[in-house]
């Protein structure tokens, strides 16, 4: 039952018109009537209003008929996020939240509530914080997450999502760099995109077991919780090589000092505490920045591309150099 009315965080609501247009504007007119459906089917009371800081998904916690608690989540399905069910079910709670049940008609999902929620590391945007001095045992604590939640997805039950893959993403980074459109061509150095397509062919042929891997391994979605010390929450899975992990993780860190020495270093550390091949974290982790320089240039970003180009620059130099 909902006792409170339910209303999205107004950063939620314009995120979603914006983005996602009339279809947005149809999840916005029918969340109420799901919610409503979603607590009744499921023996959930709304208790408190929804929380703040997400994108593009109602989260609120709830009561269930047993008397714990729990948080209910309806979010806006996207390429990024449909698969975040069929990665909460791969976990089962080991270093993730523990998902209980999942509606494969509208993608909710109801999961543990991680109290007290405070993030590992609270993120301000770009440029991120990670690769600050101060927060290398954030970041190594962040790995140590990370490998225990790398495993092969076994026993996903009919109706759960797909989980995409990495080599999708190489595919598509491919394809968008050898015909760039010109707005990208112009911005992209030819010794930047060339670069990216070799390592593009190199990713194109996973090393090791593909496992479910995460695309957004940021600190602020890693938060303090009861039964343990901390979990990961909205988890964005792939399919892919464990290297993958570190693309956004490393690609982030060189952010607060985008230099090729402090690439390397990042590089270097965090593949140890990944326990990866440091030259496909390497990889993963430049052609990440370059994915970045594709959006600011989509979205006509102009405070956001100078960096990172910097930080694409920084990565482009070999480990070896």
């Amino acid at each position: 039952m909902t006792t409170l009315p339910i209303e999205v965080p107004p950063e939620v609501e314009e995120t979603v018109r914006e983005v996602f247009g009339a279809a947005g504007q149809r999840w916005l007119d029918d969340l109420p009537a799901l919610v409503e459906k979603l607590c009744g089917t499921w023996e959930l009371t709304v208790i408190a209003p929804a929380f703040e800081g997400g994108t593009h998904a109602f989260v609120a916690p709830v009561r269930r008929g047993d008397g714990s608690v729990a948080v209910l989540k309806v979010p806006m399905v996207d390429e990024e996020n449909i698969a975040e069910p069929t990665g909460l079910f791969c976990y089962r709670g080991d270093g993730a939240v523990t998902l209980y049940r999942f509606d494969a008609d509208s993608g909710a999902m109801l999961m543990e509530w991680a109290r007290p929620g405070a993030p590992l590391l609270e993120q301000p945007g770009f440029p991120s914080l990670e690769g600050r001095p101060e927060n290398a045992e954030r970041v190594r604590l962040a790995c140590m997450i990370l490998r225990r939640l790398r495993r092969e997805p076994t026993g996903v039950p009919a109706g759960y999502p797909a989980l995409p893959t990495a080599t999708d993403m190489v595919a598509q980074w491919t394809a968008r760099l050898q015909r760039p459109e010109p707005e990208l061509a112009e911005v992209l150095p030819e010794e930047l995109r060339e670069r990216a397509l070799a390592w593009c062919a190199r990713l194109a042929v996973p090393v090791g077991p593909l496992l479910v891997v995460n695309r957004d391994t940021h600190l602020g979605n890693i938060v303090a919780a009861e039964r343990e010390p901390w979990l990961l929450i909205d988890p964005k899975p792939y399919l892919g090589e464990a290297a993958f992990d570190a693309g956004f993780l490393i690609m982030i860190q060189v952010q607060s000092a985008p230099t090729p020495e402090h690439a390397r270093t990042v590089v270097e550390t965090t593949a140890r505490h990944l326990d990866i091949p440091a030259d496909r974290g390497h990889a993963w982790a430049f052609l990440r920045a370059i994915e970045e320089i594709i959006w600011s240039v989509e979205d006509d970003d102009e405070d956001t591309l100078p960096l990172h180009l910097a930080v694409a620059h920084a990565l482009a130099v070999p480990l070896d150099d």
